[in-house]
């Protein structure tokens, strides 16, 4: 900050305008009383894993491309080509009622940005009206002991506080900031709504497709064991096949209510975040009916910092400490403050209406703290601390953004894997199956083989399920991961 030199004045200028003038040159110089609130520079890695992502995954059927560069696409989710997952998302951000608590809040805490910035810069001005009726003691020897008395007296006041040192900007800067990052948590917010719809859509549709195929092979299995109790009448196996068989179709039973708790449980989430109750849960999709997007955008990490909203708020977050250093270090300093007030007062109406109940008053006053106890010193060398956490919690933010994409990438490319060693045992235990199947017609097979080579393919079938949905769920998984920047604007700033 510079430093003022004041310059003797002459015997006929008061002191006072002396003083006034030195504050306002203190003011009007420019002085900077705390950080910028500028984002720390952050490592620029040429890739997010520490393997390199390949530009392609999958074989052909099923692969997906990596653009490097792209900016990912506001309604990314249309990607899946289906007409009624994208209509559930949009009734998500119509009627999801966090969302909307979300943005009265936010509506909120704009409205009390406004106003704190409009009583900041303007004086202000109330109208005070006052009848009052008293009884005071009266002078020892004169007159009467005590007094009874009305005052009526109405009045115009004002004041006006000068912001010589930044302390009202420096406030509002901080409010508008928190005006910012409230604005980017609660895009974040808008954004996993999305992602949770797809993610558990997803979900509930492969859970589904796994309570069938389960369901199915239950009923295999109690068809081996009626197969192996007729055979046991017979004296063909004994006694010990059909308890193990029964065992086997009895454990496979015991799967089924935890997979369909879970499956309900996916179809009520679902419902709740679209705004319905649960017992108005949407039907379930069909998990082969759903696209696996063919390209997925890979923003470099330069340009994630300026797309992930948990990214941008921690950078508003820094930008509040930053200016709430600065206020702490003005409060230190003096501070101006002017009032006036016109009315009439008198003891009786008719006086106080009466030219003679005229009042008025000006008044200026000029505060320098000198001693609080150590308490602002306090409150600064806190606000510097606080600065420093913020600017490790950006630095951590964003590691923590790049750990979530190179984690999304990594997942992905094992799916990938898994998804083709997946779908080539179904094909292969498919065709098995349907060979047995066709030797069974012909009696070359018994019925039992032939349940055996059905069983193998949905065991296969249910691998294949649980991979395509991973697959489906961690690439919207790596879409949000993504971001694509904040779509409405960010707070006004305060005017200075």
């Amino acid at each position: 900050m510079r430093d003022l030199q004041f310059k003797p004045q002459s015997p006929t200028r008061p002191a006072v305008l002396t003083a006034l003038v030195a504050l306002a040159a203190m003011a009007l110089g420019g002085c900077t009383l705390g950080p910028s609130g500028q984002a720390p520079a952050m490592p620029q890695p040429a890739g997010y894993a520490a393997e390199a992502t390949p530009t392609t995954l999958g074989p052909e059927q099923a692969r997906q491309k990596f653009v490097l560069g792209q900016r990912a696409v506001p309604q990314w989710w249309q990607a899946y080509g289906s007409p009624q997952l994208s209509a559930w998302v949009e009734e998500a951000l119509r009627n999801n009622h966090s969302l909307a608590q979300a943005d009265r809040n936010l509506a909120s805490a704009r409205l009390q940005l406004r106003a704190q910035i409009d009583e900041s810069l303007w004086p202000t001005i109330d109208a005070v009206g006052q009848a009052t009726r008293q009884r005071a003691l009266g002078l020892p020897n004169l007159g009467a002991p005590t007094n009874l008395y009305n005052v009526f007296a109405g009045q115009i006041r004002a004041s006006y506080t000068f912001d010589l040192f930044g302390v009202e900007r420096y406030a509002n800067s901080a409010l508008a900031a928190e005006v910012d990052a409230q604005s980017y948590q609660v895009d974040a917010a808008r954004r996993a709504v999305v992602a949770n719809v797809v993610i558990t859509a997803i979900n509930a549709a492969s859970l589904h497709a796994q309570v069938f195929q389960t369901e199915r092979l239950v009923a295999l299995a109690e068809a081996d064991v009626a197969d192996l109790e007729r055979r046991a009448a017979l004296g063909a196996v004994s006694e010990d096949d059909v308890l193990g068989a029964r065992a086997s179709a009895q454990s496979l039973r015991a799967t089924l209510p935890g997979l369909q708790a879970q499956w309900l449980g996916a179809r009520h989430a679902l419902a709740v975040l679209m705004g319905r109750t649960p017992d108005q849960a949407p039907a379930d999709l069909d998990i082969d009916a759903l696209r696996l997007p063919a390209e997925v955008p890979l923003s470099v990490p330069s340009e994630l910092l300026r797309q992930r909203p948990d990214i941008l708020a921690a950078d508003a977050a820094l930008k509040v400490a930053a200016a709430q250093e600065a206020l702490a270090t003005a409060e230190m300093f003096p501070s101006l403050s002017i009032s006036a007030s016109f009315g009439q007062s008198g003891f009786s109406w008719a006086k106080a209406t009466g030219g003679a109940g005229a009042v008025w008053g000006l008044g200026a006053s000029l505060t320098q703290p000198i001693f609080h106890g150590g308490a602002l010193r306090s409150r600064r060398e806190a606000a510097k601390e606080a600065y420093l956490a913020s600017e490790a919690n950006y630095r951590q933010t964003v590691l923590n953004a790049f750990q979530n994409v190179a984690d999304s990438l990594v997942a992905l490319g094992h799916d990938a894997d898994t998804l083709q060693a997946a779908a080539a045992a179904r094909q292969s235990s498919e065709q098995g199956w349907r060979n047995a199947r066709k030797r069974a017609q012909l009696g070359a097979y018994p019925a039992s083989a032939e349940r055996a080579g059905e069983r193998q393919y949905l065991n296969a079938r249910l691998g294949e399920i649980r991979a395509t949905a991973s697959r489906m769920s961690n690439t919207a998984t790596l879409f949000q991961a993504m971001g694509v920047g904040m779509e409405a604007a960010p707070s006004e700033p305060p005017k200075q």
